[in-house]
């Protein structure tokens, strides 16, 4: 027996919320499924009350519009509709889906005042009702519509870009969101998800899947574990995962993950089916690192993800001085097994023979990942300590480069810049065919000293090098934007995305990419992504709010931005909130919100700031703080050429005075 459904879904919402819950009407709508969606302005009385009644009596699915407005309403007449569906959930099997809650804004699911049954399913989250195609999909597979579903033709609104859904927890399928490539319908285990959780623990559903079918060729290499004794050997065991992923991504046509997604699971209790399918590869090799004085014990295991099968593995017991042959034996143990060959010398150039230099080396890797001056300053003493147990090393030089110039960046000492350039320059001298040194060197002149010639050559040599680094390609991005190549900006990220599709930083500059390109609702997408990667990224939070904000909807954008303060990520919300307040004719609020910027942050967003103002229309300031930024080398003046934000600006012959300082092409 088939049912019939008066509506197929039912759509209730408080009138603050309407023109939320109309977006996410017209995005169903327009997929061809039926809604309910009363947009009467008088409610009550019999007659209404009857017609309520008859209408959750007879749909399919029951929407409840959650927010911030229904939560602070004792009273409304969506809390008797809330009423009556939820009496007649009670009616309906628990493998039936009926009640699908969506939040529109950062409301959290604890909230105590709505009924059960909207607790035990999980909510899916449309901020300001921004509805994808992926929820409708999902709708009406809950539905069991089909193509036929007859459209139900009202006037509709045009909806802005996308969102991230989630499922009810009933339901055994669920969608994902795919990193650095085209959405695809690919299953995986828990739902889309935007909910907030702390960065350090993301969970697998935060875990963007590959597409497709995995090649038989490729394979994740998974951070050793630290089983020494005190523990306290973990920069090691990571290093020695990063090497192999350096080594194995020169084999030609072996598919390796870059270090950032092989690394997000770290620490978490997921199956190795789990993380192969998130990466999209078809085997894993993991291992175990036990270090003791210059005793060395490393274990390692190749496993084929898909039935747990041990293709090989192997314990070696060596000094700490040959933790290089250990590193080759693995490599030639996976490339034998996966039927590939390792190109000759795949990573002898440029290393060093000393174990105690290789120690120090790896050190300051890890300490560089603190992004932090202090992080920076210890890595470069990390670093110098390498070179001086090994004055050839030039894997330690092309490091010390790039913490120099971090650092300068950081703390507004140009003598690091100046540091920087001479120890690019030893790394390069010293293994002329290692790419390392031509990265730091090119980013060195594309990011902070503007030779766009030099950077360019250098990024095209490190990249004909290493063809399959994503941070190279991240690095040659960066170049074509400042040049104003955006299609070619674009094709770069995107390569650097499909070798490390778990890292935030890739998404985040492909976001900004098809922001200047004028592709909003490709960067908002881009932006959900990182939030899947990183839900407390304040970056994409911010972003997204632009994107709203350069779409004409600052209202939208004004719902990023109400995360709890202490959530909030300090400066970049700040700045978003600095526009949004603006277009929103709230001058006092834009106002202090610039004026806390320019005393907390004037050395570090000298751009953003200019930002703001050319945003403002204050042309004049909008310059001077354009001149302080150039004065500063700000890596933000790499985005001149393209940033929106400074469309109010490029009539000005002040700009394209800029421009020709900065030796850019007008």
């Amino acid at each position: 027996m088939t049912l019939q459904y008066g509506h197929a879904v039912f759509l209730s919402y408080a009138s603050q919320d309407a023109p939320a819950a109309r977006r996410i009407c017209e995005a169903l709508r327009t997929a061809g499924i039926e809604v309910w969606f009363d947009q009467s302005e008088l409610r009550g009385g019999d007659a209404w009350d009857q017609k309520i009644r008859h209408q959750i009596r007879d749909c399919a699915l029951f929407v409840p519009v959650i927010s911030a407005h229904t939560a602070s309403r004792p009273e409304g007449y969506f809390r008797l509709e809330w009423a009556i569906a939820d009496q007649r959930n009670q009616m309906i099997a628990r493998n039936k889906a009926f009640i699908v809650p969506v939040c529109i804004d950062t409301t959290p699911e604890g909230i105590d005042d709505l009924p059960d049954s909207f607790h035990r399913v999980q909510w899916t989250r449309l901020p300001a009702g921004e509805t994808p195609p992926a929820f409708c999909q999902r709708i009406k597979s809950l539905l069991g519509t089909t193509e036929e579903t007859a459209l139900h033709l009202q006037p509709h609104t045009t909806l802005q870009g996308a969102a991230v859904a989630k499922a009810p927890a009933s339901r055994g399928w669920i969608l994902v969101a795919v990193a650095g490539v085209l959405l695809a319908g690919v299953l995986t285990l828990k739902p889309w998800r935007m909910a907030n959780a702390p960065p350090a623990t993301p969970a697998v559903s935060a875990a963007p899947a590959v597409p497709g079918t995995a090649p038989e060729r490729s394979i994740a290499v998974l951070p050793f574990t630290d089983m020494s004794e005190k523990k306290d050997q973990e920069y090691f065991s990571d290093g020695l995962s990063e090497e192999l992923i350096d080594m194995l991504t020169k084999v030609a046509g072996l598919r390796v993950p870059a270090r950032t997604s092989s690394f997000y699971f770290k620490g978490q209790h997921v199956t190795i089916a789990e993380i192969a399918k998130a990466l999209g590869v078809t085997h894993v090799l993991e291992g175990s690192v036990r270090k003791s004085g210059n005793t060395l014990r490393v274990t390692a295991q190749l496993i084929r993800a898909d039935n747990g099968y041990h293709l090989w593995s192997e314990t070696y017991d060596r000094s700490a001085q040959d933790i290089f042959k250990v590193q080759d034996e693995i490599a030639a143990r996976v490339v034998d097994a996966l039927k590939v060959t390792l190109p000759a010398a795949a990573n002898s150039t440029g290393r060093t023979e000393n174990a105690e230099a290789y120690n120090q080396y790896l050190l300051g890797r890890n300490l560089m990942d603190r992004a932090t001056p202090a992080g920076y300053a210890s890595a470069e003493q990390a670093f110098r300590r390498a070179i001086a147990l090994d004055p050839e090393y030039a894997g330690a030089y092309s490091q010390l480069a790039l913490a120099e110039a971090y650092w300068s960046d950081q703390t507004g000492d140009g003598s690091g810049l100046a540091r920087a350039s001479g120890d690019a320059e030893r790394a390069i001298a010293r293994a002329p065919d290692r790419a390392d040194g031509y990265f730091a060197r090119g980013y060195l002149r594309t990011l902070w000293l503007w030779d766009w010639e030099g950077g360019g050559a250098d990024l095209r040599k490190a990249l004909a090098l290493d063809p399959n680094n994503a941070e190279i390609s991240q690095g040659y991005a960066l170049l074509l934007e400042a040049e104003g190549d955006l299609p070619g900006a674009i094709e770069a990220v995107d390569k650097a995305v499909r070798i490390d599709p778990l890292r935030a930083a890739n998404q985040n500059q492909r976001g900004l990419l098809l922001i200047a390109s004028r592709d909003l609702p490709g960067a908002r997408a881009a932006y959900h992504r990182v939030l899947e990667i990183d839900p407390e990224n304040p970056r994409a939070y911010a972003q997204l709010a632009i994107i709203d904000l350069l779409a004409g909807h600052p209202d939208q954008g004004l719902v990023w931005l109400q995360r709890p303060i202490e959530q909030r990520g300090g400066g970049w919300e700040r700045i978003a909130a600095a526009l949004v307040q603006h277009s929103l004719g709230h001058d006092k609020e834009s106002k202090n919100e610039l004026d806390r910027i320019t005393a907390d942050s004037a050395r570090f967003a000298a751009f953003q700031i200019a930002e703001i103002h050319a945003w403002r229309r204050e042309k004049d300031e909008a310059f001077a703080w354009l001149d302080r930024a150039y004065a500063q080398r700000d890596g933000g003046m790499t985005r001149i050429k393209t940033d929106p934000l400074l469309d109010s600006l490029r009539s000005d012959p002040r700009y394209r005075a800029l421009l020709g300082k900065m030796k850019l092409p007008q």
